[in-house]
């Protein structure tokens, strides 16, 4: 039985409530238009075309909409894609509502806040333990509900948190190994090197760009709020700088968003971890609906590759 839409195979029909989490409108080499929607529930997301709209389509079928939808899943391009055949807006006889339909973080959110309040308690630096506390306080609510990206990963609520504790994990384990890691910075640097998407997008419900995540984006962003509190807090010391270093850096390059290459060492670990964990998330995504021995649809994020799975490995066993 098919319990989600991230279960649907291509070939399979579709009968069920969904939540319109993105739409964008687009036109036919007819001419005529159409709209490229992202429907989820609890389970994932799957993409899928409305043809041939009229205005009051437009209208309707916006971000943030349940509805019910009928159709059958195609392969496009290495990727799922759903056809439609019927759909129409729920109405309050259906007694349904949208957070029913949000993917979620698989751990709960008040107890990995506490992990990461933990993480907080054990730096022995008082500059950057006050420093990452403040920023913590300041978004606390914001940053166990948001999600860490619109697509490709943790990109369902409390995805955020989700990552960030995976990664303080992560980190953990990689400075017993190397002792000579600054724990206190590369912890901070962790915990604050995404904090700034709750400005950046718009929320776990139907998440997009806000106007500042377009003009300025997460990591500017997180720089100021550093320097911000720092002043606030009347701390001073190249803790504050190496620290919004770390921020800087921890996307690595130009081209994927980094003002600075990471020049620290706990700079250069931050950006290995964050991106070990996105992959990492973003594989297990691909290939939990992938029956053992065959492949996954191709994965954007991961350089378009399509994953194959093997039919001797941990995750292909049965459970019971």
């Amino acid at each position: 039985m098919k319990n989600g839409v991230q279960q649907f195979q291509v070939g399979d029909s579709i009968d069920a409530y969904v939540l319109i989490k993105q739409v964008k409108k687009g036109i036919a080499s007819n001419g005529k238009p159409f709209l490229s929607l992202q429907l989820s529930d609890q389970t994932g997301e799957i993409d899928a075309k409305l043809w041939a709209i009229s205005a009051e389509d437009e209208a309707v079928f916006r971000a943030g909409t349940i509805v019910h939808v009928q159709g059958d899943v195609q392969d496009f391009r290495g990727q799922r894609q759903l056809r439609i055949k019927s759909l129409r807006p729920a109405t309050a006889m259906d007694h349904v509502r949208p957070e029913d339909f949000m993917p979620t973080a698989p751990r709960n959110k008040e107890d990995m806040l506490e992990e990461v309040h933990q993480y907080i308690f054990e730096m022995n630096n008082a500059k950057i333990q006050r420093l990452t506390r403040h920023l913590l306080k300041k978004h606390q609510q914001a940053f166990i509900m948001a999600p860490a990206a619109t697509k490709n990963h943790h990109e369902y609520a409390s995805g955020l948190i989700y990552h960030v504790v995976s990664m303080l994990h992560a980190a953990k384990s990689l400075a017993q190994l190397y002792p000579s890691l600054d724990t206190d910075l590369l912890y901070a640097g962790v915990i604050l090197h995404d904090m700034a998407k709750v400005r950046e997008l718009s929320g776990p419900m139907t998440t997009e760009y806000t106007l500042e995540g377009k003009l300025i984006g997460h990591i500017p962003l997180m720089v100021t709020e550093i320097d911000n509190a720092a002043k606030e807090l009347s701390i001073e010391g190249e803790e504050v700088m190496v620290l919004q270093h770390m921020i800087l850096s921890h996307h690595s390059k130009p081209e994927w968003g980094s003002p600075k290459p990471p020049l620290v060492k706990e700079a250069e670990l931050l950006h290995l971890i964050d991106n070990i964990d996105a992959r990492m998330n973003m594989l297990d995504r691909a290939l939990e609906r992938v029956e053992p021995g065959e492949f996954s649809e191709r994965v954007f994020g991961l350089e378009n590759r399509s994953f194959y799975h093997p039919s001797f490995t941990k995750s292909s066993a049965d459970p019971t």
